[in-house]
């Protein structure tokens, strides 16, 4: 089972994002995401920066590097920087939008489905397989017995199974809206944000009016409030055909979280059980652990 570490989903400062990566360039991982998924105003770093940075890694790192594209289009601005991206000549690209699966197979590149493309079945999966997609990361709520229902159904269908990469660590993204919650939250026009999201490196927790913790804001997407972690689910997600294990990164403890992973892939017993939710993965509401939901 690979490792993989997702791109970084909150807004973090220039400085915080280049420490962040020198840290996980020693780390034991298969395939690094860089770029940009929720919003075009954080320019932390550019096209550019990303792909010099993706060199830099490069030579100092053994993983595979993907550049992550916006899970929602809402410009003429923003559909041209996503050409660019489709069209960088350098890095493999991670589609989270169908704009951006046009783009790569116009091109006939290879490519990564993202988890914020809706492909619930075998016929969805085969359709993008045909468009160039050799990787796929199935949307967060899916579980565990859909995934290895879909396999099974492309072998039904005589189809080649592609990669398939399990969402395993991190606050869920569960939606994403045209406006921005962040801004929202500070009393900030959406076009006049000054990059509020800074302020918040890991989302603002959003609580019920009996004070339980619902969801996390993280400008126009919303996300899970409690971390999702399948590391106890290691054999039933290995049983689902699932190649690759996506950790998604948190402002802090990521080195630790990647070392646990790490050493139940090679044969470490997992954890009886861990903090956090996993109730999708079984089939239930997602901010469930399945310890408490009598799963387990």
């Amino acid at each position: 089972m690979k490792l993989s570490l997702g791109p970084v989903l909150f807004y973090w400062d220039r400085m915080r994002l280049m420490d962040f990566y020198a840290d996980m360039a020693s780390q034991p991982l298969d395939v690094m995401y860089l770029g940009e998924t929720v919003c075009s105003k954080r320019r932390a770093l550019s096209l550019d920066d990303w792909l010099g940075l993706a060199r830099e890694l490069k030579e100092c790192s053994g993983a595979e590097l993907v550049l992550s594209g916006l899970a929602l289009i809402e410009a003429a601005s923003e559909l041209s920087s996503l050409r660019r991206l489709c069209e960088n000549g350098e890095l493999k690209v991670e589609a989270n939008d169908m704009g951006a699966v046009h783009y790569l197979a116009e091109r006939g590149v290879p490519f990564v489905a993202g988890p914020a493309l809706n492909l619930y079945n075998a016929y969805a999966v085969a359709e993008l397989m045909a468009c160039g997609m050799t990787r796929w990361v199935p949307p967060v709520e899916c579980s565990g017995a859909l995934i290895k229902a879909v396999g099974e159904q492309l072998d039904e269908l005589g189809m080649t199974r592609p990669e398939i990469e399990v969402f395993a660590y991190g606050h869920l993204p569960l939606a994403y809206s045209a406006r921005c919650f962040t801004a929202r939250a500070e009393n900030r026009p959406k076009d006049d944000c000054e990059f509020c999201c800074q302020n918040y490196p890991e989302g603002i927790p959003l609580l019920s009016q009996e004070g339980q913790a619902l969801f996390t804001l993280n400008g126009i997407q919303t996300m899970s409030a409690a971390v999702s972690n399948l590391l106890a689910d290691y054999p039933s997600v290995q049983a689902a055909g699932a190649d690759l294990l996506r950790l998604s990164p948190r402002a802090e403890g990521m080195a630790e979280c990647i070392q646990r992973f790490d050493a139940v892939r090679r044969g470490d017993a997992p954890p009886l059980a861990v903090e956090g939710c996993n109730g999708y993965w079984h089939g239930r509401p997602g901010m469930l652990r399945a310890e408490e939901a009598g799963l387990c």
